[in-house]
């Protein structure tokens, strides 16, 4: 797939030791360079500095993911181990991405992503990540075609979005919910296209939607908003979804892909 230019029900489940669990995911000290960003109003220098680090990892990233191809992101919790229902649901969903022709993007690491990416590379599609430099975690998951790994959250939520024609968001915790609803924000308010957002894991993300309702009773959101979300159990269904959207509204064709310039040193998913 190339852009142009110009019900299996999910059963619910709780990792296996939730005390060893938490204990993996503690919180990391942040990066002293990140530290100092978010203490307010420093020296002219370092902020003009770090103006320059930040758009050094925004050119890194174009760099890196120009070629991937029309992408899908699928957001979702680091903390499901494989045999998790929701690794698997992850995996089953990565494998029909690939199979209609988008490229599987994911936060590169573990769990939901980590089944994301391995379904796509098992089904013989690509599969690309956006990984985090954290201090105590993430490493990227090893079913990566293509990895980038940034320093600040803010740019590597940029380039989840920049790059995708629809979003699936597995269960996960803040940083999900952080990432599922700026994206419908971004739709909501016209700073991006009417991509599809789905939500996978029908039991989990029911409280949330009733909550969504409440909004719309308190006249906080609009009551069309709610149905800006998708839900399903069924990953077939998911990527029919976004297949048709992509070819209907978006322009996306089958056709080949635009090629790499050697001499601009650029490198398409296959190396070449």
């Amino acid at each position: 797939m190339n852009q142009r230019s110009s019900e299996d029900s999910v059963p619910s489940g709780e990792p296996a030791d939730p005390a060893a669990n938490a204990q993996r995911h503690t919180v990391p000290p942040a990066s002293p360079r990140e530290a100092i960003a978010l203490q307010g109003p420093q020296r002219r220098m370092t902020e003009l500095f770090e103006a320059f680090h930040v758009a050094r990892e925004m050119v890194r990233g174009f760099r890196t993911l120009h070629f991937v191809g029309p992408c899908v992101t699928v957001f979702g919790s680091a903390r499901f181990a494989e045999g998790h229902p929701y690794y698997e649901l992850a995996r089953r969903v990565g494998s029909e991405l690939a199979r209609v022709g988008f490229t599987v993007m994911t936060g590169g690491g573990p769990g939901v992503m980590e089944a994301a990416n391995r379904g796509a590379r098992e089904a013989g599609g690509h599969s690309v990540g956006c990984n985090i430099r954290l201090p105590h975690e993430q490493s990227a998951n090893p079913y990566l075609d293509r990895v980038v790994t940034f320093d600040r959250f803010f740019v590597r939520k940029y380039m989840l979005r920049k790059y995708s024609y629809a979003f699936v968001v597995l269960p996960g915790g803040f940083g999900t919910m952080d990432e599922a609803f700026e994206t419908i924000t971004l739709v909501q308010t016209g700073k991006i296209h009417q991509f599809p957002v789905v939500l996978m894991g029908r039991e989990y993300w029911q409280p949330m939607l009733g909550f969504l309702d409440r909004m719309v009773a308190a006249t906080t959101i609009s009551p069309d908003d709610p149905a800006r979300f998708h839900l399903t159990d069924d990953p077939a269904e998911a990527a029919g979804l976004v297949r048709h959207e992509g070819l209907a509204r978006f322009g996306l064709t089958y056709g080949p892909r635009v090629k790499p310039r050697w001499w601009m040193f650029e490198r398409g998913l296959n190396g070449r």
